[in-house]
């Protein structure tokens, strides 16, 4: 398993990770920051706990995230 934190807060809305990943990301249409798909969030931070198979797209999101919110370790 996969663990994805997301710091949402921080977002600046520039669809990368949208771009990297359109199956765990989306970019919300009231603020325009993303959302990170099937996460809980705690003190500001998302966190999705995800199949090992999408862990090169998550690595591809998180590196070309200009901002580096997107953190994504194995569990």
């Amino acid at each position: 398993m996969i663990r994805v934190f997301f710091h949402r807060s921080k977002c600046i809305g520039c669809n990368a990770c949208v771009e990297a990943d359109k199956h765990r990301w989306r970019i919300s249409r009231s603020d325009g920051k993303s959302n990170l798909l099937s996460s809980t969030e705690k003190k500001g931070i998302y966190r999705a706990d995800v199949h090992d198979e999408e862990y090169e797209l998550l690595m591809l999101a998180a590196a070309t995230c200009p901002v580096k919110i997107i953190q994504v370790e194995e569990k």
